[in-house]
């Protein structure tokens, strides 16, 4: 019941200007906050791990940001799902598709997107536009998994495959010219993943990128959608191919992805899913953080 009534002031608030959204979606996210102790503690747990050179008063701050980041996103979710597709094209520009242009219908492409806030707006964006290959996670509460399915799939209907799946789905689909948009920078245990340095920390990561690339012949093209200050909307940026990848070394190739992806935290540090537990999973012996 209240996912159904959270869904209904969604698409309610949708109707608002962002001038007026973005500001009531970054005070949702400050009495997130001070109200959901267990995240604001996962958060601030990551930000120190990541950054113990930061102060505790430097590291709050973020926390904070991050907070009213998310929760601008949560409530403009609602022009994504609901809105025309020329109000999700006016909110979310794209720059540098020249990148993926340039090397599209040469050999299939990954579009690389980590975990910023901005995740679904750069893939809904360019669902609108584009078909696509992407997988998903099934979430618990059905409502909410059928919303989730519905926003990302109402434009240009995507292949899109379940987590249970596997890849030789996404690999045939990749070679039938559809690129995949992969979100491969999250802790999901220790199948498939090796512990390599995020911030200096040992993180579980899955080896994904570099065995897709090989399998598919695929060339790897990041994608980074970025929450622009006050209301001006998303920017999804579309960065240069990236040359001898993969290489015969798949720690070394997921070392260059999580490397990446610490370069882009380090432009809009309130961006990344803090939220996340991204050092649940621990190396044999060694404490929990959470």
């Amino acid at each position: 019941m209240l996912t159904r009534v959270a869904l209904a002031v969604i698409w309610l608030l949708r109707l608002l200007p962002l001038a007026v959204l973005a500001p009531l979606g970054r005070a949702l996210g400050l009495l997130g906050y001070a109200l959901v102790g267990e995240r604001r503690r996962v958060t601030l747990t990551n930000l120190g791990l990541c950054f113990p050179h930061w102060s505790e008063t430097q590291r709050r701050r973020i926390a904070r940001r991050h907070f009213q980041a998310v929760g601008r996103a949560v409530l403009e979710h609602g022009i994504l799902w609901w809105s025309s597709r020329e109000r999700v094209q006016r909110v979310v520009r794209i720059e540098g598709i020249e990148h993926w242009r340039g090397v599209a219908g040469r050999r299939p492409v990954i579009l690389l997107a980590p975990h910023f806030v901005g995740l679904d707006m750069g893939g809904i964006r360019l669902g609108s536009e584009y078909r696509v290959v992407s997988v998903y996670s099934r979430q618990k509460n059905p409502t909410f998994d059928a919303a989730l399915y519905s926003g990302r799939t109402r434009f240009v209907m995507p292949e899109l495959f379940s987590r249970q799946q596997g890849v030789r789905p996404v690999v045939r689909a990749m070679r039938k010219g559809l690129p995949f948009y992969y979100l491969p920078d999250m802790d999901f245990g220790d199948r498939d993943s090796i512990f390599v340095p995020f911030f200096g920390v040992r993180a579980a990561t899955i080896t994904g990128l570099s065995r897709i690339a090989r399998l598919a012949g695929a060339i790897v093209v990041p994608a980074v959608t970025r929450q622009l200050p006050g209301a001006a909307g998303y920017v999804l940026t579309f960065y240069p191919a990236w040359r001898d990848f993969p290489s015969d070394d798949v720690e070394r190739d997921t070392r260059r992805m999580n490397a990446f992806i610490e370069e882009r935290v380090l432009e809009m540090p309130e961006q990344y899913f803090w939220l996340h537990k991204r050092f649940k999973t621990r190396p044999p012996g060694e404490a929990r953080f959470y």
